[in-house]
């Protein structure tokens, strides 16, 4: 997979177009105040760029420093930032203020909007989540994207959920399960899922979603692992042990890496040992990210060894 060059405006084919929310991440706390690019489908498209896959991002941004600093961070993993992306007043940022007992009180400044019906060509794979899809009016018009490109492009789906900013619960529901049934792909994590079905458990929810349409539905639950279910079955993967120091990013880069691969098989896979692959894969691009500070994804090189390193023990383990 060849990098995308981002040196013109001209935008070359992709492999993959994210369609989301790229933000400032500004943490507030006694020891001082540090600004940090942010947004999960930033983040799943930063995690792309890093993985080789030719990958561009459409979203919203402020003609000001910190859509600056958006932009340059994603050119230099060789994500290209669609024109048309240049729509708002002010770049979004979200505010954490972080207190000396630990506790976190969130304030989000964001607005989100597509500039028309922008031009993506006939891009392998789409990838949507997060804010943009539910927070008017951009939601509207990714809904509108998605079913645009639905016939010719796998759609991978994260709501990533944020309460804060969802209001009404009954809305919120329905518009994910909207754009779940666009989907080919569905991740979401198990608070997710709590959040979206409050009387279903994890295996309850998963078929619901599966009901809505996608070929896959995948779930993760941290510490226990990720659930990968189809509607022939399921497989459960562990999750990678590893020393955590912090939890940023990590889902994403899990994303980055199913996205990844299924950009490389050209389809969704929903074979039992597939799907183990899959979900081995993933699972190690999220435990390399939590065992180092920020969001901070694996390069495929990076990857590729630590699975290479993990097949090996594991087969000694067996052999043993």
């Amino acid at each position: 997979m060849q990098p995308v060059d981002t040196s013109t405006n001209a935008v070359p084919p992709l492999e993959v177009v994210v369609v989301g929310e790229a933000l400032i991440d500004i943490v507030e706390s006694a020891s001082g105040t540090t600004e940090h690019p942010g947004g999960s489908p930033a983040n799943v498209a930063y995690g792309l760029g890093r993985l080789g896959v030719a990958t561009g991002i459409l979203t919203a941004l402020g003609e000001d420093a910190r859509g600056t600093a958006l932009r340059e961070h994603l050119h230099r993993a060789k994500v290209a930032v669609i024109p048309g992306s240049s729509v708002l007043g002010r770049t979004a940022t979200a505010t954490v203020n972080l207190g000396a007992d630990g506790s976190a009180s969130y304030l989000f400044d964001i607005d989100w909007k597509l500039d028309g019906a922008p031009s993506l060509g006939t891009p392998p794979l789409i990838h949507t989540g997060s804010i943009a899809t539910f927070l008017e009016p951009g939601a509207g018009a990714v809904k509108a994207l998605l079913r645009r490109h639905r016939p010719d492009s796998l759609i991978t789906y994260d709501p990533n959920i944020r309460p804060a900013l969802l209001g009404n619960h009954a809305q919120a529901l329905a518009s994910f399960e909207e754009i779940a049934g666009l989907a080919h792909l569905v991740k979401l994590s198990d608070e997710d899922a709590r959040w979206l079905y409050p009387g279903l458990d994890i295996a309850q929810a998963t078929r619901r979603i599966l009901r809505l349409g996608p070929d896959l539905v995948v779930v993760t639950r941290g510490a226990e692992g990720s659930l990968l279910a189809t509607e022939d079955g399921s497989v459960v993967v562990p999750s990678v042990k590893t020393t955590v120091v912090d939890t940023i990013g990590a889902g994403d880069s899990y994303m980055a890496a199913l996205v990844a691969m299924l950009v490389a098989a050209g389809s969704v896979p929903t074979e039992p040992g597939a799907l183990e692959e899959l979900g081995r894969t993933a699972s190690m691009a999220a435990a390399i990210t939590v065992g180092r500070a920020g969001a901070n994804p694996p390069r495929a090189e990076e990857l590729e060894m630590r699975l290479a390193r993990e097949s090996a023990r594991t087969t000694g383990t067996r052999r043993g």
